[in-house]
Order: C-alpha cells, then structure tokens, then sequence
C-alpha cells in the first residue's frame, strides 16, 4: 500500500503508538485471557476454534480430553461466549457430549451472512456431524450425521479416518459454505491409531447446511508429505486458497488454489515465507480503514532446535498471500494450535494453546488481541 506503513498493534497492555511489525512486543508486556483450563475430568483443553458472530458475540470451541491429552481419549466439545470482546466468558456447556469412549473433535465453525452459526465436527474419526445456532449460540439444532459427504470419496480414496477442519471456516461471497476436511487411508486403524497417510479435500454446502457434498481431492506433490489439517480463505478475485499442515522436509507450508472452493485445485507448492513445524495454523481476511489483507499464525520455531511447538507468530500479507513481510511475535512460550477472528474495526482475536497450568500436552485455551494500524 502506497505511503502506508501497516502494523501489528497487540492492544492488551500496549501503551498508545505504532510499532513496526517487524518489532516483536514480548509476550510478558501484552497478557492474555483465560477461555479454557484443564480441571477434573478434564486433564488437557485442545484444539481451539473460534468465530465472531453478527451480533458480536466470540464463540471459543476446544475439546476438553477426559483423562489424558491424547488424540483418541474420550472427550467433550466445549464452547463459552463472550460479548465484551473475550474480556468475560459465560459458563462452559457442552455441544458434543462424549459417547462410546470416542473423541469427539474438530470443531469447524462457519458465520453465514445471516448471523446463523454452523458447526461441524467428528466422533471417533469415523462419522461427521453437523449442527447450527440461530440465536448466537445460546442454543443448538439436534446434530444431523453427514458422513455421507465423505463417503463419496470413498471409490477414489478409502478412507478410515476422517476429520474436518479443525478451527474457524468460511462463506463464500456466492453464499456456498466450504471447510476443508482431511482424510486418511492407512490400514487397521486400531491399535494403532495413526492419522498417515492422509490427503486434503473440501467439502461444501450450497443449501446453507441442509446438505453437503464432497470436493476434489487436493493433487498430489513432491514436496508435501501427508497434508492434513488445513483453513481456506476467498481472495479477492473470488478464488480460494487452501493453506495446509504437512510433514515434508522444507518445514514450510503447503498451498493450492481454487477457482470455486471445490475443484480444479492447483499442485501444491510450498510458501518459504511460513514456516512449518508440522503443526495447524490459522488463516483469515482482514477488511477495514487499515487496509484489506490476510493474516496468518502459527508457531514459527525456525530458529530453535528440533523445531518445537513455541513462537506463535502473526504474520500480515497486502498482496493476497503472496508475501508477507510483516509479522508479530504473539507469545514466545509453548504455543500449539490456534484460530483467529476479527472484527469489523480491524481487532484480530487469537485463541490459542498454551501452558497456565501443568507443562506439555496439558494445554489451557488462552485469548490475545491485536490490531493492524497504519501511519500516514
């Protein structure tokens, strides 16, 4: 942007003024927000989603893991409300409540234009559900099983595992809801457990929810080793951009393009500019008076040994994903997975995992919010 110097404003705890995004705020002067903490049965709070819904309500999901922090435990899908700007957070309740010792995992939220809230989610890796609120979120219509979307992957990819998301999901300017999903063919499951190898694909509703079919599956490409977790985002021409979690050598990540969200995606290549520690990340528009561009987080370890899940990083980009040379140190401690929404002002909020209490996989779900600015 011309004569526009764009940054990163962390706004808890910051005195007033611009600071470049090349200059990191130490996570110790911004602060956060407790949203989830383990606490019996709960031993590990995960795997965070988060939406702003039309009135302006924040809608925080994770899965609270009953016993241990492991993919496969038992769990409930939690969500809490805020209507202050994640200042308070109402009582936890419970949207998926555990059953047959299965997890029940990924949250995957979509905003339609409406203010209506959908939600999809999984139960033990093998059936995929969805739900909506129309009241913005106090209450939620009886899940509906929609593993039959998959299912249509099957005769060119047979699948065992399946899982969508996981964190926040889109509506595209033409009103068709796309999140994508990912889905893995590796043999007897059980004991095992393993999410490998696994392949990324969409799917999508253009009946907002009634009923959902499958996409392409991403292509293949020599570089990107069993993507799997991933977010979309619309650019501006209309198109979509699939960024993915993978396991490839480069530790950056994987993208692929879509004229429609659903077909025709692009191979694969990897963005040098973000860096991959083999962990999901986040991705999502910002459109206000600072300008229109995209911002990404995740935990960027590049430059710690054997690349840990620390560093969580915002990152900026004006030129639709293209570059990003403006970034934000958002914590340095352990951090893991995160999602992000932000408001009609620019306020980009981060839910993310962290350590409050206990170390490792005993995660908390804490909020921190910054903003992106500008000088003349």
């Amino acid at each position: 942007m011309k004569n526009i110097l764009l940054c990163f404003l962390l706004i808890i705890g910051l005195s007033p003024g611009c600071r470049t995004a090349k200059l990191s705020l130490p996570a110790a002067e911004a602060g956060f927000t407790i949203v989830f903490e383990p606490a019996p049965p709960y031993a590990s709070m995960r795997i965070p989603a988060l939406v702003l819904t039309k009135q302006g309500t924040l809608l925080a999901f994770c899965e609270g893991r009953i016993g241990t922090a492991s993919d496969w435990t038992e769990m409930d899908m939690l969500m809490r409300r805020s209507t202050d700007g994640g200042r308070t957070w109402e009582p936890a309740m419970v949207i998926a409540a555990r059953q047959d010792s299965m997890p029940t995992s990924n949250a995957t939220p979509i905003v339609d234009a409406n203010g209506t809230v959908h939600l999809l989610y999984q139960r033990g890796y093998e059936k995929a559900f969805y739900t909506k609120s129309n009241d913005d979120g106090k209450t939620w219509s009886r899940a509906v099983e929609i593993t039959y979307a998959f299912d249509d992957f099957r005769p060119e990819y047979n699948w065992q595992v399946l899982a969508p998301g996981p964190g926040h999901s889109i509506q595209m300017k033409n009103g068709r809801l796309l999140a994508p999903v990912w889905i893995c063919n590796a043999e007897e499951q059980r004991p095992h457990k393993r999410h490998y190898p696994s392949r990324v694909a969409t799917i999508y509703s253009d009946d907002t929810g009634r009923t959902w079919k499958r996409g392409a599956i991403i292509p293949d490409a020599p570089a990107i080793k069993n993507p799997s977790e991933a977010m979309v985002v619309e650019l501006a021409d209309g198109s979509v951009m699939l960024n993915m979690r993978h396991s490839g050598g480069a530790h950056r990540r994987g993208i692929s393009y879509s004229p429609d969200g659903i077909g025709n995606w692009t191979v694969p290549v990897i963005d040098t500019a973000l860096f991959e520690p083999v962990c999901m990340a986040s991705i999502i528009r910002v459109n206000d008076k600072a300008g229109n561009g995209l911002v990404f987080v995740n935990p960027d370890s590049r430059d710690i040994p054997k690349f840990p899940r620390k560093n969580l990083m915002a990152k900026f980009s004006t030129d639709e994903g293209k570059t990003w040379p403006l970034r934000q140190v958002i914590d340095t401690a352990a951090a893991g997975y995160s999602d992000l929404a932000v408001d009609k002002n620019g306020t980009v909020y981060c839910l993310y995992e962290t350590n409050t209490i206990g170390k490792g996989w005993n995660y908390s779900l804490v909020l921190k919010r910054f903003r992106i600015g500008r000088k003349e």
